[in-house]
């Protein structure tokens, strides 16, 4: 398995996080700025920069499954994604991705300004981490 690039996408910033070359750990990279114009181009040079052959974009559902407006959306931008860089994507479920990456940056005692600059790049560490335990 090579390097995976999860994406946790919201309205104001897109959570970045990456595999080790083995593909077993999932590391955080922060976050881009979701309304860039230059967001896809960003993600693509990211790609190839780190030799990514598969992309996971975090699927935001309700309690219940069911999905809204935002799933909406992040299939749309999932399939600009795949579109803009020729790698394969996955949806996958990010239930409490951002609630878990919160509640880990509290307990290792991160301050709350720091927090709101990681917690992005966390949650998609997060949804990374879960999906490669999956697998």
């Amino acid at each position: 398995m090579g390097r995976i690039l999860a994406l946790d996408p919201g309205t104001v910033r897109i959570g970045i996080a990456v595999t080790d070359a083995a593909g077993i750990v999932a590391h955080p990279r922060g976050f881009l700025v979701a309304d860039d114009p230059a967001v896809l181009q960003q993600i693509a040079d990211l790609v190839a920069e780190l030799a990514v052959d598969r992309i996971l974009v975090g699927l935001p559902t309700g309690l219940s499954g069911i999905e809204g407006a935002a799933a909406v959306a992040a299939r749309e931008f999932a399939a600009e994604v795949e579109e803009g860089t020729g790698v394969p994507v996955e949806l996958i479920d990010e239930r409490f991705t951002t609630a878990i990456a919160e509640r880990s940056l509290i307990e290792t005692g991160t301050r709350r300004k720091r927090r709101k600059q990681v917690r992005d790049g966390a949650a998609a560490a997060v949804l990374l981490q879960g999906y490669l335990e999956r697998e």
